[in-house]
């Protein structure tokens, strides 16, 4: 069973509505491939494009959350809503879990209600930023560096209410420390280690020390350049990245957040979630089974608390 907690179909389909989750190549993760490959729980971010104004985000957004119930959930009934743990325990075999989550909080600009709604609506994981700033705090390629603001302290209190995960992938350093002081359920749905790759998206050891010891998952992540400076990235580059999170935080931290769809370049041998089956072979090759399946679904679908 696969638990991935991040993905971007749902950008893919708002860029183009004509595109099929159940049947559509083009996309890196598709119903079928989930099925085939054994995946069990599958995050689906809202992500706005950049070039969206004020006053367009949120309707954008709203869009993207009708897509995920219209075009993947209500279609299939063995792909099923998860918005609490037992959601999670009840799924049964052959069934697969839904999450929907928020990547950047641009979305809701300056408004807390348009956050109560996304969570009323089924949204059960905010990442505060995407790379930039936005009126919650300042993302991890803001020159600026700033951490969160005072709209930004009554998001993560509002989250923290819900039980939802705050995720502090794509936050500014500063952000992130002033997030950790604060957040009930910290995780980092798709971020790398800095030590083996120094991006400012990845994290350092004393962040990655920081969520182990908050109860916080960390979601190792395909994206190329997030895994190695130069060349290509191939599947050892994400095996290098799993066993240095494992060798610092121990086997119950480590799970992956593939970031499919929502990248151009691929891992060779990682192009598609189907490929999920090549990494999985790797990793029962190199960890007890136990650990595999902690790493693949266990650690993530244990720090649900929603």
């Amino acid at each position: 069973m696969i638990f991935d907690a991040h993905c971007d179909v749902l950008y893919k389909m708002y860029l183009n509505p004509r595109l099929q989750f159940y049947q559509d190549s083009s996309l890196h993760i598709t119903y079928e491939q989930l099925v085939s490959t054994g995946g069990k729980i599958q995050l689906f971010a809202i992500y706005l494009p950049s070039h969206l104004k004020p006053g367009e985000r949120f309707s954008a957004a709203l869009r993207m959350v009708d897509d995920f119930y219209e075009k993947i959930i209500q279609p299939n009934e063995k792909l099923k809503l998860i918005i609490s743990k037992h959601d999670v325990t009840s799924l049964r075999e052959g069934e697969i879990g839904a999450i929907l989550t928020l990547e950047g909080c641009e979305a809701i600009e300056e408004d807390i209600m348009k956050l109560s709604t996304l969570l009323r609506l089924g949204v059960r994981s905010v990442g505060l930023t995407w790379n930039f700033a936005n009126a919650v705090a300042d993302g991890a390629m803001e020159p600026r560096g700033a951490g969160l603001t005072t709209f930004g302290y009554e998001v993560v209190e509002m989250l923290n209410e819900w039980n939802a995960w705050i995720d502090v992938s794509h936050l500014s350093e500063k952000a992130f420390w002033d997030v950790m002081k604060v957040a009930r359920f910290p995780i980092a749905s798709h971020s790398n280690s800095y030590t083996l790759c120094p991006h400012p998206r990845n994290l350092k050891d004393n962040q990655i020390d920081c969520l182990k010891e908050k109860g916080g998952k960390i979601g190792i992540t395909f994206v190329p350049h997030f895994l190695k400076e130069n060349g290509p990235a191939v599947i050892d580059d994400v095996l290098s990245h799993v066993d240095y999170m494992l060798q610092r935080t121990g086997e119950h931290v480590v799970g992956f957040g593939s970031d499919f769809d929502g990248i151009e370049e691929t891992v060779v041998g990682l192009h598609t979630y189907r490929n999920y089956q090549q990494l999985i072979d790797r990793l029962y090759k190199e960890y007890r089974p136990q650990v595999v399946k902690n790493i693949l679904f266990l650690n993530f679908a244990s720090a649900i608390h929603f």
